[in-house]
């Protein structure tokens, strides 16, 4: 790698040039970028990451220096060992692999706490950026995913995920809040929202693993955005039973059984068969979640749980943007 002195921020697939005075090469970082199993990211969509959140954390590591009591200027002393592209780079990989501070820490030559800053620095910003649809078009609320649905005339799909995180500490009075009442384990849930191709639109804020499905919906206002905003279709699992009444039948859920003991053989037919197109249709939604899920931060979470929303949440803007820039490159050739 070049040695050259550069000023600003720009990026080579080849080389990485960040705003400290000097290109800092190392083995680890070259071997993440050329590699995609390392990230599950390709090496243009890490440049647009370096590109869109280094200013962002530049700015805000300026704001916090400046925030503080101090008798030198800021700028002075000691300059930070591990660059914005290294602190970036460990922070995707912690997030693909589940790989500890301390590993990371041995990889890029710094010390574990150093490793549990930059990831607590990069990984809210990640959080921040929504999920892609297009190079210009991102979506970061649930509303803004319904407007999206209704202009494009798309059908969405919802379902809930889990992941396990660890058991409370005895004591707390909302320890039994986290036991899932579908894996009984201790587990946090959220509402993920695809379209009809398994793109992933939206991924929610975690709750306990307690809260049910259709509670969760309502607490994130689905019912209030799709009796107000446009008509847009929405498919559901039977978890969902009952909005679809309370939204003007714009969330579909599976039949409902209209018998419960005997039923006629040509009932039991005709029920199936709907049950199975329903069920083929919104397939497409754990789809998504498994491609969420193959980023180990989301099978087994072992940090604090107030750092989930940012994970979960991160993860999804990740796998989104990259899901976008294949269906681009897939278009050119």
């Amino acid at each position: 790698m070049s040695n050259d002195v550069v000023h600003g921020w720009r990026w080579d697939v080849e080389r990485c040039i960040v705003d400290h005075g000097c290109v800092v090469g190392n083995v680890t970082r070259t071997a993440i970028i050329s590699d995609r199993k390392i990230t599950g990211l390709s090496a243009a969509v890490i440049a647009e990451l370096v590109a869109e959140v280094g200013p962002l954390w530049q700015e805000r590591h300026r704001a916090r220096l400046a925030s503080r009591p101090r008798k030198r200027a800021v700028g002075a002393g000691a300059k930070h060992r591990l660059v914005f592209v290294d602190r970036l780079l460990a922070t995707l990989v912690h997030l693909r692999h589940g790989v500890t501070h301390d590993v990371l820490a041995c990889w890029f030559g710094v010390d574990r706490s150093t490793v549990t800053r930059a990831v607590g620095e990069v990984r809210p910003l990640l959080a921040e950026r929504g999920c892609t649809v297009s190079p210009d078009v991102r979506l970061r609320t649930l509303a803004e995913v319904i407007g999206h649905l209704g202009e494009t005339g798309k059908t969405g799909i919802i379902d809930g995920t889990e992941v396990r995180v660890r058991r409370p500490a005895v004591g707390r009075k909302d320890r039994d809040k986290f036991i899932s009442g579908k894996n009984k384990q201790n587990a946090v849930k959220a509402m993920v929202l695809t379209d009809a191709d398994g793109r992933l639109l939206f991924c929610s804020p975690t709750r306990p693993g307690s809260c049910a499905d259709i509670t969760h919906a309502r607490e994130l206002g689905l019912v209030k955005l799709l009796s107000k905003g446009p008509a847009v279709e929405i498919l559901a699992d039977a978890g969902y039973q009952g909005l679809g009444a309370q939204t003007g039948g714009r969330v579909v859920t599976p039949p409902h059984r209209k018998f419960k003991k005997n039923a006629p053989d040509w009932y039991e037919e005709v029920h199936e068969r709907r049950r199975k197109a329903h069920s083929s249709r919104r397939i497409r939604v754990e789809h998504g979640i498994a491609h969420l899920k193959n980023w180990r931060a989301l099978t087994r979470h072992l940090g604090r749980r107030e750092r989930m929303d940012d994970t979960v949440q991160a993860v999804a803007g990740l796998l989104s943007q990259q899901q976008t820039a294949d269906r681009i490159l897939a278009r050119q050739t």
